[in-house]
């Protein structure tokens, strides 16, 4: 058993040992981030990934995949310091496979992860996926929420993901993963981004509306800052807390596009677990050095995967967020 794995079975001991009162200072990392098109390079006939293939435009190979589920892997594990995250919510996943291949076959595999994952409608068949450490979320049910792009003559997209699992603490907690539609696309990419964003909406107001305490977060890329209609008009109808730091300095945030960074990736929790947290929550970035591209002027972007179709041979374009969740 690794070291990691030691650690994480001797935190889930001290807190069933630990007298009722006291449980609540068990802690939860929890962690979420846009992988950059995880493919594998299998075809699949009925998604639109030819790209991704050997002979694909992009040249995929599995030496580049494996190195890249290797590199997520390093991050994840990067993320948790001491002891691997509890849960890790992931988008851009092409499939189960790669679910598989990062949790079981992978460098994490000694950590003993398990996953659950949508299988929607987009066109390229990415999807989200949860990874959880059963230690320390006892999953006890899962669905996908569809937007109904379709009905209104929009491009499918993806679906959202809905999880809920009971914590150490005994309390059961509810996890939304989305990926909500590109800013790409014009009036119809708007719509779409919109029509998802109205769906997750709805489908948290009548969670929170059945569960008056319910303990909710909500994880992923949003595609809109929090300047965004999506939350100036959409989702402030919801009683959701976004960790996203309101006073955003310059030369932060998850991607950097034409030299501006953005925070278009967020964490969102229900008012009774924010009030439940024994400080405000701190939302972090993880940047390690070789996640970096520098520049010449000293600044500095994600490495990416790709540059266009050129292979930059980097793990993602986006800054994966995390943050403690403390009761």
């Amino acid at each position: 058993m690794s070291r990691l794995r030691l650690k994480v079975c001797a935190l889930c001991l001290l807190c069933f040992f630990l007298p009722r009162g006291m449980r609540g200072q068990c802690r939860m990392r929890l962690m979420t981030w846009n992988l950059e098109n995880m493919f594998d390079c299998q075809d699949d006939t009925l998604h639109e990934d030819e790209e991704f293939l050997s002979g694909g435009e992009r040249q995929w190979t599995w030496g580049r995949y494996w190195a890249k589920v290797e590199d997520v892997s390093r991050v994840v594990m990067g993320v948790g310091e001491d002891a691997p995250p509890a849960l890790v919510a992931l988008q851009e996943v092409e499939n189960d496979s790669v679910m598989w291949d990062l949790t079981m076959r992978g460098s994490l595999r000694a950590l003993g992860y398990r996953y659950v994952m949508t299988d929607g409608p987009d066109r390229r068949g990415v999807d989200v996926a949860l990874m959880y450490q059963p230690l320390l979320f006892q999953l006890l049910g899962s669905e996908s929420w569809r937007v109904p792009s379709v009905d209104y003559g929009l491009r499918p997209t993806r679906d959202l993901l809905h999880a809920w699992g009971r914590t150490l603490s005994g309390d059961t907690l509810h996890v939304v993963v989305c990926h909500l539609p590109s800013r790409l696309g014009g009036r119809m990419g708007k719509r779409n981004r919109r029509l998802a964003a109205e769906t997750l909406r709805n489908k948290t107001d009548s969670l929170l509306s059945a569960i008056p305490s319910c303990k909710l977060v909500v994880m992923g890329d949003f595609n809109a800052p929090p300047s965004d209609a999506v939350f100036k008009k959409v989702l402030r109808q919801v009683p959701l807390v976004d960790l996203v730091p309101q006073k955003r300095r310059p030369v932060e945030g998850t991607y950097r596009f034409q030299g501006n960074w953005s925070w278009i990736d967020h964490i969102l929790v229900s008012p009774r677990l924010f009030a439940l947290q024994r400080t405000s929550p701190a939302l972090h970035l993880y940047a390690a050095p070789w996640m970096r591209r520098m520049m010449t002027d000293g600044t500095w972007y994600p490495r990416r995967t790709y540059m266009g179709t050129h292979y930059a041979g980097g793990v993602s374009d986006h800054l994966p967020l995390y943050f403690d969740l403390v009761w």
